[in-house]
């Protein structure tokens, strides 16, 4: 009991237990989903395979240090700051990116959802124009590249084809793709419900996951979904399936009703059941103040 007693009386009273305001929790919250986005990054791009890498280096660089090796911990330390360059240049393509992604972030309108209207981004019937297109086109194995603009300016593609200027309809996007005609070759680009441009170069993916059996087309659609915010539908020439691209992922083999799903899904429009649902809330909030 005494060495207990001289124990807490030599350690216990003197500990201090800070106290925990709700900064020091918000703070420690940011952190935290900072900590896990970019452990998230890092294990979606090449970055990962680096950071393997560096583990094994710096378990190396404690092994010299333990055993005393003044060589090596000379070297590490001149060399130290050149690596840190060095990760910055090879990882500049993955960094470039995850600025884009972090600039096409809105947060405002995210939260106080002012980026929904009641046509949305383009309207119903122009999805049914697309969809009707790309199974037509599916069904006699025409090949398709159809890129539809949601927020990011596209202006740099567009200035590479053809300008068009015409209400999205499924006849023409048919006719443009048709072949040997002068616009079937590239890519079209809508924005909102018209065609801006057709024949339009589109960068081309360097993902190596991609299978090796698709082609250019399809990789020019994924490299447009990584480099801009747009989903690119792809109909394949060979087989006539439908393809959309978006945020870098490659969906193949849609049908019409999920191909309309997934252009729905960029729509930004504000539904009717919100609509009803913010009426609803409006009108409890009357009949609670008139009784």
């Amino acid at each position: 009991m005494e060495q207990i007693r001289a124990f807490a009386d030599r350690y216990l009273v003197n500990l201090h237990i800070p106290s925990i305001k709700i900064t020091d929790i918000v703070e420690i919250l940011i952190i935290s989903f900072l900590v896990y986005h970019i452990m998230l990054w890092i294990k979606n791009t090449k970055a990962w395979s680096l950071l393997k890498g560096v583990a094994l280096i710096m378990v190396f660089i404690l092994l010299a240090a333990i055993f005393e090796m003044n060589t090596i911990i000379w070297i590490v330390k001149n060399v130290f700051s050149i690596a840190i360059i060095a990760i910055i240049i090879v990882l500049q393509p993955e960094l470039r990116k995850a600025l884009e992604e972090l600039g096409r972030k809105n947060i405002l309108s995210s939260i106080f959802n002012t980026g929904k209207t009641e046509t949305g981004l383009f309207s119903d019937a122009t999805i049914r124009e697309i969809t009707k297109a790309c199974v037509e086109m599916g069904k006699v194995r025409t090949g398709a590249l159809i890129v539809v603009r949601q927020t990011d300016n596209l202006n740099e593609y567009e200035q590479t084809g053809i300008a068009v200027d015409a209400i999205v309809t499924n006849q023409l996007l048919i006719n443009i793709f048709e072949h040997n005609t002068p616009l079937h070759d590239g890519a079209v680009i809508i924005d909102g419900d018209r065609i801006t441009s057709a024949t339009c170069y589109l960068p081309l993916s360097d993902n190596m996951m991609l299978s090796k059996e698709l082609g250019t087309r399809h990789r020019a659609g994924v490299g447009m979904s990584e480099a801009t915010d747009s989903m690119t539908v792809i109909v394949s020439e060979e087989t006539g399936a439908i393809s959309v691209a978006y945020k870098g992922e490659l969906t193949r083999g849609l049908g019409a009703e999920e191909l309309e799903v997934k252009l729905e899904s960029i729509q930004n429009k504000q539904t009717d059941d919100k609509k009803k649902g913010l009426w609803k809330g409006r009108g409890i909030k009357n009949e609670a103040k008139a009784n």
